[in-house]
């Protein structure tokens, strides 16, 4: 079953300093937290302050290549998680004909296409299971350290983009 998600904040990781995206369901019972690249985590945090570039980023670009091909970003879905990597379709409405094609993309891509788009964001629920369950850092200790600030945190205080 997919389960609707918002970005709740986008964070660093206290432990291995890489951006974290979180994602939280309209309950506010289920949330995923997504490890991405700096750069991704930097088009993301753009597109949530609402801050213009002179020219199109990456994103905007295959926003605008989408559109001029009469196509639509009918949804995003973070699908799987394989060996500690999440993956994501970008699920497009093609106008000409209305077949439905399905992206492969890493989630981070999905998730700054879907806000570009105001497309909505789901996560298998499988997925939200199966990340529960991982470790996705090496050190035992680093990983007891993590799980236990994800648990922590109060999503009140998840807000603005903070590097």
């Amino acid at each position: 079953m997919q389960i609707e998600m918002t970005i709740k904040g986008l964070m660093v990781d206290p432990v291995t300093n890489t951006p974290i995206v979180i994602l939280r369901d309209k309950e506010g019972q289920k949330v995923l937290p997504i490890w991405v690249g700096i750069f991704e985590a930097n088009a993301i945090a753009l597109q949530i302050e609402n801050i213009s570039t002179p020219r199109p980023m990456t994103h905007d670009l295959l926003r605008n290549v989408i559109r001029d091909l009469k196509a639509e970003v009918k949804k995003i879905v973070v699908c799987d998680l394989q060996e500690n990597t999440f993956y994501a379709l970008i699920y497009l409405s093609l106008h000409g004909n209305g077949d439905m094609v399905a992206i492969d993309a890493r989630p981070s891509d999905a998730i700054a296409l879907a806000l570009r788009t105001r497309a909505p964001i789901y996560v298998e629920e499988t997925v939200i299971d199966h990340a529960k369950t991982v470790d996705f850092t090496s050190e035992k200790t680093d990983a007891d350290r993590l799980h236990k600030w994800l648990e922590s945190l109060d999503p009140d205080d998840l807000g603005k983009y903070k590097m």
